[in-house]
């Protein structure tokens, strides 16, 4: 489990290799040195206890995101089996997800140690990677703290009994501390601002301002309410009332039919035109032509009424129309729905 840890960490650093991409801003790359001090949590595998030490490290920024750097360790823990030592060195590389004042980074190394229990001593290569931070004390000093997780492999070297694969983990805390001055970004001049290329001039025949197919050059009726048939002058002839539906052999209109006509009283409302108008209603061929016209009759009624209700000071005229004006076949269900409709017609267009 540990060691796929390690390899996601790796893959991690890798990612960001693809990814980061140099600030022109960011101009350090100055060499540091970075004392440290060692808390050694042991593995179990090692029947040790806990230990101390500490280190060295030298590295030199790379750019915005990444460092490398050497360095050296010696730690210290007892165990059943005696003291235990570890002296070594790993050369680690260092991504840094941001540089502030408080920059984060994940670190891994690879590197060697000389590891002894007691007097018995023997060579071991070690993995490490892991978390950690910096923050910028001063241009020149930075506190420094990460935590590993640490692999090693004894070689074969026998140095004490059972395994010779170990699983350590390391805290590490101390300072980083840069040779050199500090660089700064150097502010960029302004560039000029190209000069404004003079506005277009409107063409109004390529344009529609009201959606109605009629250009604004042609168009003598500004403002036309989306879905109106309009004359070639752009002038309102004909609206369907789409959506505008009756309770069931009724007049009344149903609760979705109301916020429809809303919307349609607030456009006619702010029309400049103010045309008669007819309100016509048509109905499928159900019943007989006798009740459909008496029924339609009401039905355009009910919607004039409701227009005028709500504010449009067009004047209206209510008229049945039956099932004489279908504009489907009655033949279908969805014919039928087609054909019961109220439309509103422009007198005078």
């Amino acid at each position: 489990m540990i060691k796929k840890h390690l390899f996601a960490l790796a893959t991690l650093a890798s990612v960001g290799v693809m990814q980061s991409v140099q600030a022109d801003e960011f101009l350090d790359d100055r060499w540091y040195v970075a004392p440290f001090g060692s808390f050694v949590r042991t593995g179990g595998d090692r029947d040790a206890k806990d230990g101390w030490g500490g280190g060295m490290g030298i590295g030199k920024i790379l750019n915005e995101h990444f460092n490398v750097e050497i360095r050296g360790f010696h730690q210290e823990f007892g165990s059943d089996n005696g003291l235990q030592s570890l002296t070594g060195g790993t050369a680690d590389l260092q991504y840094y997800f941001a540089r502030d004042a408080f920059s984060p980074y994940a670190v891994i190394g690879a590197g060697g140690m000389n590891s002894c229990v007691s007097a018995n001593c023997g060579a071991s290569v070690i993995g490490e990677a892991g978390l950690g931070f910096t923050f910028e004390l001063h241009d020149n000093l930075l506190l420094r703290s990460d935590v590993r997780y640490r692999y090693t492999n004894n070689l074969n070297a026998h140095i004490q009994p059972g395994t010779e694969e170990f699983h350590d983990m390391v805290v590490n805390v101390g300072f980083e501390i840069p040779f050199g001055e500090k660089p700064t970004a150097v502010a960029k001049a302004p560039e000029e601002a190209a000069p404004e290329a003079a506005a277009p001039v409107a063409d109004c025949s390529t344009m529609d301002a009201d959606a109605d197919g009629v250009n604004d050059c042609n168009d003598q009726c500004a403002g036309t309410i989306a879905g109106t048939q309009v004359d070639v002058q752009g002038c309102p002839i004909r609206l369907e009332l789409k959506g505008v539906q009756f309770r069931v052999d009724s007049a009344e209109l149903t609760i979705p039919s109301k916020i429809i006509l809303d919307k349609v009283a607030a456009d006619l409302i702010n029309f400049p035109q103010k045309n008669d108008i007819e309100v016509q209603g048509h109905t499928s061929s159900e019943a007989s032509n006798a009740y459909n016209m008496k029924l339609s009759k009401r039905r355009s009624q009910s919607v004039a009424s409701y227009l005028k209700k709500k504010g449009v000071t067009n004047r209206m005229y209510a008229k049945g129309y039956g099932e004489n004006q279908p504009i489907a076949s009655n033949s279908t269900a969805e014919g039928k729905a087609r054909n019961r409709r109220v439309e509103l017609v422009w007198v005078g267009n």
